[in-house]
């Protein structure tokens, strides 16, 4: 089973839109196209699909993504309309990935820049995991950890401690995978059963400077997306960049 996870396409009405580096459609159909030739089986879009939260943005976004000979899923980031995702494509809470599973989690606080998942979400979580005891897979827009950005690490999912604390009793989630830091990112979280790896991936518009206290455009990085390949019990994951 192979999923590949592209996230923050940060699209507008106008095709032809710049963002602060480049042209964010353009670059979208850039990292798609690669991404075919990788023969995904699912493609996952981890949030910040748009940048002006147009009907039109969606629609842009649901045509490349439909054009992939895969299903694909999406969930909303901090500069997403749900309702109007919803209204070009479904919002899907649980995937069936065979002998895995993947949970998508909405992290989204309405008019904030930063993440939540409420006391509602986290308990709805638990009972999910309590049902069906496959290895799972979790997707959600804002990052569980801190990821050595001042400015960014201050917008992250502010009830990342409750997260940690409903995922103690659960050894079956093995991984988490996350968007709005426009970065690879690749790191560990231990919890009484284990531990639970957490990845960000490659935005595919701007890329964020690594490292940088406030906000910085990394200018020398390129679009990317991550690949996730699952076989048996075991997850292989790693990062591809695309030449423009």
């Amino acid at each position: 089973m192979r999923l590949i996870q592209v996230t923050d396409c940060h699209l507008h009405a106008d095709p032809e839109a710049r963002s602060r580096s480049g042209f964010p459609l353009r670059q979208l159909h850039a990292v798609l196209e690669h991404v075919r030739r990788q023969r995904p089986d699912v493609l996952l879009v981890t949030g910040d699909v748009s940048e002006d939260e147009t009907l039109a943005s969606y629609r842009h976004a649901a045509e490349a993504f439909s054009a992939m000979a895969c299903p694909w899923f999406w969930l909303p980031g901090n500069h997403d309309h749900p309702q109007s995702m919803a209204e070009q494509h479904q919002i899907r809470d649980d995937i069936d990935l065979g002998d895995w599973r993947l949970l998508m989690l909405d992290t989204q606080v309405s008019g904030q820049p930063h993440g939540e998942l409420g006391q509602a979400q986290l308990q709805a979580l638990a009972e999910r995991l309590e049902e069906d005891d496959r290895p799972t897979l979790l997707a959600m827009h804002h990052p569980p950890l801190e990821i050595g950005s001042a400015w960014m690490d201050a917008i992250g999912l502010a009830d990342r401690e409750a997260l940690w604390q409903t995922l103690a009793a659960y050894s079956q989630v093995r991984a988490i995978l996350c968007g709005h830091i426009h970065q690879a990112f690749a790191s560990r979280h231990s919890l009484r059963e284990g531990e639970v790896a957490v990845y960000g991936s490659p935005a595919t518009t701007d890329q964020f400077l690594s490292g940088s206290p406030e906000f910085a455009i990394d200018e020398a990085s390129r679009p990317g997306y991550r690949i996730i390949d699952l076989e048996g019990e075991t997850l292989t994951t790693w990062v591809e960049r695309v030449d423009l």
